[in-house]
């Protein structure tokens, strides 16, 4: 399809609206499909690391209960 103008390329004979639209949303769910499992990943590293300073802490304060007994 050749277009004359970028008016015209935009306009597509009446369907751009249509088409740019569709594109967009396509872009938009291409989007989501990445950045969801990274935002996903990062958070249960985070969660991971947390839970590992909380043992780590617990683990270390019994070490010392024990050398009190």
């Amino acid at each position: 399809m050749y277009f004359t103008t970028l008016s015209d390329a935009l306009h597509m004979a009446g369907h751009g609206p249509y088409v740019w639209v569709s594109y967009a949303a396509t872009l938009l769910v291409m989007f989501v499909l990445i950045w969801w499992p990274i935002k996903q990943r990062r958070q249960l590293i985070e969660q991971q690391q947390r839970i590992q300073r909380i043992n780590a802490s617990s683990q270390g304060n019994s070490s010392l209960k024990d050398q009190e007994d």
